[in-house]
């Protein structure tokens, strides 16, 4: 059936996950034929493919890109402690919140 065969990674929720499973276990009490996860998610890429123009295929899209987006510009601003520090990806701050210097003096 897959004569081109690619590998790929997918993360889930637990949520997703098991609405999938619950799916495969229906499907494979209709059909009297086991069913895999991985072929409801195949199914339900497929599906999704043909249904390109389908407004809540490209909401969802949406959703996730702006989650993503999201995601990304938070660990790029940087985050705070429990004390309300801000500290920022590849920055070496002191408390103060100025440099630390590097520099060595000597007298």
């Amino acid at each position: 059936m897959l004569d081109n065969k690619t590998r790929l990674l997918l993360i889930l929720s637990q949520d997703l996950l098991d609405q999938a499973r619950v799916m495969a276990g229906k499907a494979t009490a209709v059909l009297k034929l086991p069913v895999s996860l991985q072929i409801v998610l195949r199914a339900l890429i497929w599906v999704g493919l043909k249904r390109d123009n389908h407004p809540a295929l490209l909401a969802n899209i949406e959703g996730q890109a702006r989650a993503v987006r999201e995601k990304r510009s938070g660990a790029r601003r940087g985050y705070a402690d429990e004390e309300g520090r801000i500290f920022r990806p590849g920055t070496s701050r002191g408390p103060s919140g100025r440099r630390r210097s590097t520099r060595v003096s000597i007298q």
